[in-house]
């Protein structure tokens, strides 16, 4: 759906985007993690063909951009650093001229067609107010209502929960899976970790300007060989396991085993207590903090 090579973009000395070869596969949910300034919004606007790069190809949809963006975009719904409105007019006005622009379709079409999206958003009681008139929440979500009015096959999305509450947030998070399981391939970027880990099937991390992760979520959250054990007996335990353990921390210990359930049967054999049992598995922030240098906004003392 979204393939780059050496995709770089300057701006005078300074390398936005810097040789990033990205992948996003047909029925991915893609998260594209970084801090500010990491090259993020700069990524999605070239692969939107509003940003021209310095170097490198992009191909959406099987097409060049942005030699053949036109041909793709009718398929594609996007929303990138904020919805774009006409703020004297309603939420419902604009997107009725947004559809308008599109090909095919009469008036009650097109009026049943912003309704559903609104609806699909949580705007379905919008009324007659300005969009200026908007919070940040609902611009939000009627610039995604915008992105879903022509049924893309891919979405492209900059911060789509931006300026959304936790409930807010969770309702876009159902709806994107919801859009994914119906067959649109979603592909986001979000400084927000914990959205990402929730929603997405595949992540890329951006840190200065280059692609320096990309895996899918499944596979960089595999075991990690540990196992974290809890008992009241945490001496017994470093007895038993002769050099296994590799951390204790109070009650909690570290225990380096390929097979967790016979490291258990061997601590039942052995009499110990346990309160605690998991396979060790490295968040995504973990994952991330390791990928990364620091991050790209902070200015350290002369």
């Amino acid at each position: 759906m979204i393939r780059t090579t050496d995709l770089t973009k300057r701006y005078g000395r300074i390398h936005a985007v810097d040789g990033v070869d990205l992948e996003v596969r047909e029925g991915d949910r893609y998260g594209l993690l970084g801090p500010n300034g990491s090259g993020k919004t700069t990524l999605v606007r070239m692969l939107l063909g509003l940003v021209f790069a310095t170097r490198g190809e992009i191909e959406v949809l099987g097409s060049p951009v942005p030699r053949r963006v036109k041909e793709i975009l009718p398929s594609v719904g996007a929303l990138v650093e904020g919805p774009g409105a006409y703020p004297h007019l309603s939420g419902r006005t604009n997107l009725s001229l947004l559809d308008a622009a599109g090909p095919g379709g009469g008036r009650r079409d097109r009026r049943a067609r912003v309704g559903e999206v609104l609806e699909r958003v949580g705007l379905a009681g919008i009324d007659r107010r300005p969009v200026r008139a908007y919070s940040l929440g609902m611009r939000q979500r009627l610039g995604l209502a915008a992105a879903l009015l022509r049924r893309p096959r891919l979405l492209i999305l900059d911060e789509p929960t931006n300026g959304l509450d936790p409930r807010g947030i969770r309702e876009i998070r159902e709806l994107l899976i919801e859009l994914n399981e119906q067959g649109t391939t979603v592909f986001l970027s979000s400084h927000l970790l914990g959205e990402i880990e929730a929603l997405c099937t595949r992540v890329g991390v951006m840190d200065r300007g280059r692609l320096v992760l990309q895996d899918d979520l499944a596979t960089l959250r595999a075991p990690t060989g540990r196992v974290l054990v809890g008992t009241p007996d945490p001496e017994r335990v470093v007895a038993l396991l002769d050099g296994k353990v590799e951390a204790v921390q109070g009650h909690l210990l570290t225990v380096r085993h390929a097979d967790p359930a016979d490291l258990n049967a061997e601590l039942v054999r052995a009499g110990i207590r346990i309160t605690e049992f998991a396979g060790e598995r490295r968040s995504l922030e973990q994952i991330v903090l390791a990928a990364t240098t620091t991050s790209s906004d902070r200015v350290e003392a002369p």
